[in-house]
This record gives structure tokens, sequence and C-alpha cells, in this order.
């Protein structure tokens, strides 16, 4: 086996969202593991006539109990007021904010013809408005120490779709989204913004799969892909898959194209060329928006012979 160098996160600060229990209680835990010291953001309600921690402070002294450095934060992402106030916090007692990682999220499942409209409203406003408001909260500080490393949760249901969960499968696209253009935008300040779509076994798997198998989609399992993106030498703009053990890589793909025409008379022939142009023998990875554009002018001129300036 090759000699490898641990991913370490000594001198780091991260805050983790949505950490109180589930995959990001294992991702605050692996950062503390290696060094790190973790803001656990969890929304709860403290009871001030009860000594009973919330699920972020439980995580939190949990950390601490292990020799490691954390705080809880007990407010809502979607609490724009109280995630700049945890990002000063943090700041004020650490000097540096370095890894966020955009982990809390709901769910609301029905089909579309029965959820109501306050339902789609409520899970974006989690899982894209959280995510923006606290990315926002830390991007000019990393931006000025010229480092950070944001990582974005997405979910298969939003790359490939899942029955029941429009509102959930939008809002995980809507990040992906969000994640493209922030990985463009940072890359000259040394901020680097990742996506993971983690798997997990549901109630739709119990009965498909043996009780070993249901034993391997962990949530601890995922956390691996959530240490290499938020790590020193992390990618940029990746979406890596996890589950059970097993990491891919989900892309955004163009497919080379093929000239038809144009006008509305062009529908027909692009309806006979329909599977020329899906198919996906000459697929790429467009490195920004700009590259449909180039694609499609670049078709253009050929059809026409003349030569782009």
């Amino acid at each position: 086996m090759l000699n490898q160098i641990p991913i370490n996160f000594a001198n780091r600060v991260a805050i983790v969202t949505g950490a109180g229990g589930g995959l990001g209680r294992q991702h605050a835990l692996a950062l503390a593991a290696r060094g790190a010291k973790v803001v656990v953001n969890d929304f709860g309600k403290k009871n001030e006539n009860s000594d009973e921690l919330t699920a972020a402070e439980m995580v939190a002294k949990e950390i601490l109990d292990a020799g490691g450095t954390a705080i809880a934060n007990n407010s809502s992402v979607t609490d724009q007021v109280a995630m700049n106030e945890m990002a000063k916090q943090a700041l004020e007692k650490w000097g540096r904010i370095d890894v966020l990682i955009n982990n809390a999220g709901i769910l609301r499942d029905k089909s579309f013809s029965k959820i109501s409209l306050e339902d789609f409203r409520l899970v974006f406003d989690v899982h894209v408005m959280g995510a923006v408001i606290c990315t926002k909260a830390v991007w000019d500080i990393m931006r000025d120490q010229k480092y950070g490393r944001i990582l974005m949760t997405t979910s298969s249901s939003g790359l490939f779709g899942n029955f029941g969960q429009s509102n959930y499968g939008a809002a995980k696209m809507a990040l992906v989204g969000l994640m493209q253009t922030l990985s463009l935008e940072g890359m000259k300040f040394d901020i680097r913004v990742n996506c993971l779509a983690p798997t997990a076994a549901t109630q739709m798997t119990e009965g498909l799969w043996s009780e070993e198998i249901l034993q391997s989609f962990r949530p601890e399992y995922v956390t691996p892909a959530a240490l290499v993106l938020v790590s020193e030498d992390a990618p940029n703009r990746k979406i890596i898959c996890g589950g059970a053990g097993t990491f891919s890589s989900s892309n955004i793909t163009l497919t080379g194209g093929e000239f038809i025409g144009r006008g509305y008379e062009a529908a027909e022939l692009l309806r006979e060329n329909l599977s020329q142009v899906c198919s996906r023998s000459e697929e790429s990875v467009p490195k920004s928006a700009e590259a449909q554009g180039i694609n499609e002018a670049t078709k253009a001129a050929k059809s026409l012979s003349v030569a782009l300036p």
C-alpha cells in the first residue's frame, strides 16, 4: 500500500450546518478528530428551565469530551442575522473560517399533484437559501484570507429525479448550479466549491436489500468524501456521489451537437436529427456557461464555411 499522508485539519476552522445528527454529525466529528475547530450548527430551541442539551450542543460536547475543540450554534440556516452572527463568533474566537459544509436540510415528500406551495417554498428556503445565507456569511472572510473550502450537499434526487421529491430534487439541483458559479468566482481567491451527493438507506429500500447491505449505507461511510472535498488539496467544481463505501463522480455534460439550421422551419429537421443531437460520442464537461455558445458558434461557422474571429 502507498505511504499515504493523512488529511489534516489542524489550525483550520470549520462550520457544519445540520450537524446535530446523521451525516452532519459524522462530518463534524471527523473534522474535529483531524484537528479542526468546529462550529456545530443545528436548529434547536433551548429550554431555559431545563439542563437538557440541544442536538448541536450534544455533538459539540461529544467533540470536547474526545479532546477536540467545538462550539454549538442552535440557529436556523434561514436566519440571515443569526448566520452572520455565527460567522462573526467563529472569526472572533478563532481568527478565521476555512471550511463550510452546507448540510442542513428537511424533507416534505409528496407527489407534485399533492404537495402544497408552502411545503415547496419551505424546502427551498432551508436547502437553497440556507446554503446561500451561510455561504454569504463566510464568503468575504474567505476572500480576504485567500483560502476557503465550501461543500454543498446535493442529492441523486436532484441529479436524476425521484418520485415524490419534486421540491427536494429541484432544491438539490439548484445547489449544483450555485456550486458551478461559486467555484468559478472563488478560484482566484483559492476558494474551492464542490458538491456531495450522499446515498442512504430509505423506507423504499427496506425489503429489497438484505440487512447487511442496509447497514452498509451508514452516514459515516459517506464522510470520507466530505473530508477530501474540503481538504487543503481539495478539487474544485466536483460532484462526488457516495454510499456504502463506493464513490463516483457525476457531471453536467454537453454533447457535440449538430448544426440544424435557423428559423421555425428547423423544428422538423431537429426532430429528425434528435438522436444525433443527443449522441454522447463527443460529450464534454464545459468549463463554464460560455462553452455552449462557443460550441454553437463553431458549428454554425463550419456549416457556413466562415472563420470565427
